[in-house]
């Protein structure tokens, strides 16, 4: 795949030290055609699958796949609507798959998304897999877990160092393939301006989980992509490494030139 000048990307997912199978997915992407190019810029996608490793895989691939395929293939230019439409494709998608198969009940998926074009960072986010903006020694988490800790830390029934350990640290409430009247994803209001020099990471609770905000700060400032997506996968791995870990990041290296 041609990826064009303007970043750096780099992505990795590891199966962890426990888990036999790996039920994480991603995808980076970029329209073939230079004028779509130009209206739609760059996808980077994440999804953390769940309900068994078969479920997982499947639930995970479903949602990057439609998601993709609305950015690539999808008729309208409005990127959030493009994200909007890729989200319920994939939900419905999900939903249909576990009724003609029902060894797949249960089966569902984070789904974190992001589109950076023209200098800016359009997203979209469902479940507990984080979007991070990092920027001039500052690491701001962009996206909200949808999880049970997250909500009892919001109602001030427990603090965020009781979450980080607390037993039900896990559980979500909200993701793609739960059923439900109205899909509870997330979607940015405006587009987040960028800066040259920033780094964008998606990420999957099997990292975030186990290395912190400033660690990943850490890792993206002082190397390349490709060493600092490894140098996290490594560092999650020492610490027990549970779940499948996935991490993508990019590093915006021009504002717009290779839009032109």
């Amino acid at each position: 795949m041609r990826i064009r000048a303007g970043i750096e990307i780099a992505n990795l997912t590891d199966p962890g030290c426990v888990r036999p199978a790996n039920e994480d997915y991603y995808c980076f992407a970029e329209p073939e055609s230079d004028e779509r190019f130009r209206r739609r810029g760059r996808l980077l996608v994440v999804a953390d699958g769940m309900g068994g490793h078969v479920g997982g895989q499947v639930a995970s691939g479903i949602a990057v796949d439609a998601v993709r395929d609305a950015f690539l293939n999808g008729e309208s230019d409005d990127l959030t609507e493009i994200l909007v439409k890729g989200f319920a494709t994939a939900q419905r998608l999900i939903l249909e798959r576990t009724a003609k198969s029902p060894e797949l009940k249960g089966m569902g998926t984070t789904c974190t998304a992001a589109i950076v074009h023209r200098g800016q960072l359009t997203y979209g986010h469902i479940g507990d897999s984080r979007l991070y903006l990092i920027r001039k020694g500052q690491p701001a988490q962009i996206t909200d877990d949808h999880s049970l800790v997250n909500k009892l830390v919001k109602n001030g029934s427990i603090t965020p160092e009781q979450a980080a350990v607390h037993e039900d640290r896990n559980v979500l409430i909200a993701a793609l393939g739960m059923p439900s009247e109205k899909m509870a994803a997330d979607f940015s209001d405006r587009p987040i301006p960028l800066e040259v020099g920033d780094g964008v990471v998606l990420a999957s609770d099997g990292l975030h989980g186990l290395v912190n905000p400033d660690e990943i700060r850490e890792a993206v400032e002082k190397e390349t992509p490709y060493e600092a997506c490894r140098t996290l996968v490594e560092l999650a791995k020492l610490r027990g490494g549970p779940d499948n870990i996935t991490v993508q990041i990019l590093r915006v290296m021009s504002s717009n030139e290779s839009y032109r």
